[in-house]
């Protein structure tokens, strides 16, 4: 397992999930090519930010997306399906 850092992007984390060994899901160029491997899904919390933003991320916990939520719980359910190739399996930041 592959544990985020406690800030992403100048946000603090507050729950991940990791894929393993293949990934959630891609991103795609335009022409169809990989740009981007999604391994790791982190909810995170700007300080004095309001609501929630969940960073999808590359196998160095680099953030390729990003998407502004009302709450954790919306941000986990609402994951894109192209990130659905592995069941996310949250844990909390510590």
């Amino acid at each position: 397992m592959n544990n985020p850092p406690s800030e992403i992007d100048g946000a603090n984390v507050l729950e991940w999930a990791w894929s393993g060994d293949k990934p959630f899901g891609y991103i795609h160029y335009e022409n169809g090519k990989v740009a981007a491997k999604i391994y790791g899904l982190a909810i995170c919390k700007y300080e004095n930010g309001d609501g929630v933003y969940r960073f999808s991320c590359n196998e160095h916990w680099e953030t390729e997306q990003d998407q502004k939520y009302g709450s954790i719980n919306e941000a986990k359910l609402n994951i894109p399906l192209q990130y659905q190739s592995v069941i996310a399996k949250w844990q909390s930041q510590k």
